[in-house]
């Protein structure tokens, strides 16, 4: 069989595996209960594993603050020693099934989201947003924020899923899509309908109204409270094609602050990198771009199962946050769907008069038409010690696309 025909077949596979998963939130727990490999000791992080060394100061913060928020030291000049001496491992969140915003950081005790396949039964984790720890901040407004979610918050939204079952993700991200969210940086709608429905399962399961009410509050307070799920159902949408022979479809995208990178179905868990760039975009008082670190995160998730920069479109309110006009939003879209694989079968895009959303980033579309993936996202400071600086829209590199290229020509050669 010819090799275009080969991973034409593969691709179309691809996009048909996507389609077919159907994520539920089935609880919220500690991450060294549900996390594979997950040992004491260890802290996971966003982007392609990098040590200490290469870290940047947003992510150095993160790893700081949650080991204080560990207990594993008691001061952030004791917990930078114990990161850069050995004992605290540091590895990736994609090698574990998991993911995290910004600096990405989890740690055994962490309360995680826990999204499960109901075809399949497969799960995916990602831990909770917030503005402060995950963008470098290990003061205590930071790590006070964590310790409240591991002790009262967590476990009465654990209470709640486990007593009334879980919640169905599907059907609350085509609602939140037609009420003006792309699932990354707005993903607003998506947590007040999400709330809803936690808030009724703890009610039900006899937690304290009181408390739920401080839940609900807490979980609606930051629009972003439903980006943990988001990504937790975008990384279960796309692990299903890794090691999908032929496949040029990209599997995986993260950013650690140091560097950029992609995975791609056919060539299993190898990454492609480039250096991590920077981010365009607003910022918030008292900041500006010279304070900014580069991109960082693995909320990009979101953009490689199809949601986020993809359908900005449908986003116009996130325009005032992450810059760019209704125009602009409609092109980044448009080139979204020119280098995708395929088509949505469940989201659409209403602004674009409800054209499916683009599926699968196909890394032959990329390097020929040379549009490389938008992405919108955060900005967190280039010194440790600090919250959220801003928001933005950044380009993944081409570097990556084109490395992954010529190893997949390599690789399937005729």
């Amino acid at each position: 069989m010819p090799r275009r025909i080969q991973i034409e077949k593969a691709n179309v596979e691809a996009v048909r595996r996507i389609n077919a998963v159907d994520p539920v939130l089935v609880d919220v727990l500690p991450a060294g209960q549900v996390i594979p490999g997950m040992e004491d000791r260890m802290v996971l992080h966003a982007g392609p594993e990098v040590g200490w060394t290469r870290m940047c100061g947003a992510q150095r913060g993160a790893v700081m603050g949650i080991i204080l928020f560990e207990g594993w030291a008691s001061t952030p000049e004791a917990a930078e020693a114990l990161a850069g001496s050995g004992p605290v491992a540091l590895r990736s969140n994609h090698d574990h099934g998991a993911v995290g915003s910004m600096a990405g950081t989890i740690s055994p005790s962490l309360p995680v989201f826990v999204v499960e396949d109901r075809a399949t039964g497969a799960r995916a984790f990602s831990r909770l947003v917030e503005s402060n720890q995950q963008f470098g901040d290990y003061h205590e407004t930071g790590i006070s924020t964590l310790l409240k979610w591991q002790h009262v918050y967590a476990p009465a939204l654990s209470r709640g899923l486990q007593s009334q079952g879980g919640i169905q993700l599907r059907p609350i991200f085509e609602q939140a899509l037609k009420m003006g969210d792309e699932l990354h940086n707005r993903p607003n709608a998506a947590t007040a309908l999400l709330s809803l429905e936690l808030t009724s399962r703890m009610l039900r399961a006899g937690v304290a109204s009181d408390l739920a009410v401080d839940v609900q509050q807490f979980f609606c307070g930051n629009p972003a409270s439903a980006l943990g799920a988001a990504m937790a159902a975008s990384k279960l949408m796309v692990d299903p094609i890794r090691d999908l022979k032929y496949s040029t479809v990209v599997s995986a995208m993260a950013r650690n602050g140091t560097e950029f990178g992609i995975r791609v179905a056919g060539l299993g868990d190898q990454w492609f990198t480039a250096p991590a760039p920077r981010v365009e975009g607003h910022y918030l008082p008292g900041f500006k771009a010279t304070d900014a670190g580069l991109d960082m995160g693995d909320s990009v998730i979101t953009e490689t199962a199809g949601f986020g920069a993809n359908l900005i479109a449908g986003a116009p309110g996130i325009l005032p946050l992450v810059g760019g006009s209704r125009a602009q939003a409609t092109e980044w879209s448009n080139q979204m769907r020119t280098i995708a694989a395929g088509r949505s079968k469940h989201y659409s895009i209403p602004a674009l008069d409800g054209q499916p959303a683009p599926v699968g980033i196909d890394i032959r579309e990329v390097v020929a038409t040379g549009f490389a993936p938008i992405i919108d996202t955060s900005i967190a400071h280039r010194e440790p010690g600090y919250g959220i600086i801003g928001s933005g829209m950044v380009r993944a590199p081409m570097e990556c696309f084109e490395k992954a290229l010529h190893a997949f020509e390599a690789k399937y050669a005729a």
